[in-house]
């Protein structure tokens, strides 16, 4: 197969923009309220990946391991306010939950990925390590985000029977159980119903790009079996992470939940 691909010009960009543009129409048409929207998103969705695109450009350039390690961490604190803010419900630490459930899930997968299992050399190579954390990161920011908040809803809801158990003498692992279980249940219901039609109803972006960009497709499926078994293992660890530390913070030592989370209803 020839190594080469075709390379894609600004020109053929603006062409692609007739998709969207096809898009709000069908939503100014049908009365749906979305041009607006859908035109942000957009605009948003180009400006930061132009931009990312020439930051990574400059980090490939210098792969000093220190500028590597700072994008990952800006990546990761990126991924952790936006997996709060499709919450509906808030706590004092919950940033910082996340951001530390994120950080150590991503990195942790990611580097056996890189030095485990690929073992590239240097470990830093940000051609390896930034394209494979970010795609870690952003399946863990979805699972994060699920398991979050269904189990912030489930305390809210089910508030009257949590105390009640309490009141009985459960501890509180014991009131909480059932939630916690539900809310990584949750959490991790997207990858599973990914990996199930994955070869057979959608082809992975990164096989796809890697096959576009001239990769053998057997070579593009070995990647691509690691990158989301790396993915399933990072959503695992990030929404256990994130689920047990708000458990903490919202459950006290004297088995109570606090009233920290009444104050959201």
């Amino acid at each position: 197969m020839a190594s080469s691909y075709i390379q894609i010009g600004y020109g053929q960009v603006a062409l692609a923009t007739l998709f969207i543009l096809i898009n709000m129409g069908l939503s100014f048409g049908l009365r749906l309220g979305l041009e607006q929207s859908l035109g942000l998103a957009a605009f948003r969705m180009v400006g930061q990946l132009l931009l990312v695109g020439y930051i990574l450009q400059w980090v490939f350039t210098l792969s000093n391991p220190v500028f590597v390690i700072l994008l990952a961490l800006g990546m990761t604190a990126i991924a952790g306010v936006s997996s709060v803010n499709r919450t509906r419900r808030r706590f004092a630490s919950i940033y910082w939950n996340n951001f530390i459930s994120l950080l150590s899930s991503s990195f942790l997968v990611t580097g056996i990925v890189v030095s485990g299992i690929l073992r590239v050399q240097p470990w830093y190579e940000p051609q390896y390590l930034i394209p494979l954390l970010g795609m870690v990161l952003g399946n863990a920011l979805t699972g994060t985000s699920l398991s979050l908040d269904r189990f912030m809803e489930d305390l809210t809801s089910r508030r009257d029977e949590i105390e009640t158990l309490l009141a009985l003498g459960a501890s509180r692992w014991e009131a909480a159980h059932q939630p916690i279980r539900e809310a990584l249940r949750i959490g991790m219901i997207p990858t599973i119903n990914s990996m199930m039609v994955m070869g057979l109803v959608s082809l992975p972006g990164m096989m796809t790009g890697q096959i576009l960009a001239g990769a053998n497709p057997t070579d593009a499926i070995r990647y691509q079996i690691v990158i989301i078994f790396a993915q399933a293992a990072g959503v695992a660890i990030a929404t256990m992470g994130v689920v047990i530390l708000a458990f903490l913070v919202l459950f006290n030592r004297d088995h109570q939940l606090a009233d920290l989370l009444r104050k959201l209803d």
